[in-house]
């Protein structure tokens, strides 16, 4: 049986940036969900989705990839497009390369709505992130950020 020690504390500048951090992944979240449900009819969630299909060249994605890259189990995902496809703003087909899999594909009213949002989304990201912050500070925050994934993700896939 090991021993277990004192804990390694933080200190005061650490714990300052460790509560500081915390409030930021609280708040931001919530503060961009309510400018796009307000604005767009959308929660982050399902923009995020929307978002990830239309960055790949065929605006489609296997449903266990787009769950990686929204950081969302496959089921939180799968009631997510439920909801995206009744709108008709996704549509799932199975996989041809694979019929077991299942793809989720962006529709042109999908990508339509998607263009509709973007530019409210981005100004909230720019007036709750960006302009608070200087340029040097942007490249800190984004080295910082990576850092951090890194640590909690090392094999990329979060």
């Amino acid at each position: 049986m090991g021993t277990c020690g004192e804990p390694q504390w933080l200190d005061g500048e650490e714990e300052r940036a460790w509560l500081a951090l915390v409030a930021v992944l609280c708040t931001l979240p919530a503060a961009l969900d309510g400018q796009l449900q307000r604005e767009a009819g959308l929660t982050l969630y399902e923009y995020l989705v929307l978002a990830s299909l239309s960055d790949h060249p065929e605006q489609s994605l296997r449903m266990s990839d787009l769950a990686v890259l929204t950081n969302g189990s496959l089921p939180r995902l799968s009631q997510v497009v439920t909801k995206l496809e009744r709108r008709g703003w996704v549509r799932r087909t199975p996989d041809p390369g694979d019929g077991r899999c299942t793809r989720c594909a962006l529709t042109s009213e999908g990508c339509a709505k998607l263009e509709e949002s973007a530019p409210g989304h981005v100004g909230a990201v720019r007036r709750l992130v960006f302009d608070p912050i200087t340029r040097a500070q942007v490249h800190q925050v984004c080295a910082i950020h990576e850092r951090i994934r890194t640590a909690v993700a090392p094999d990329g896939l979060q």
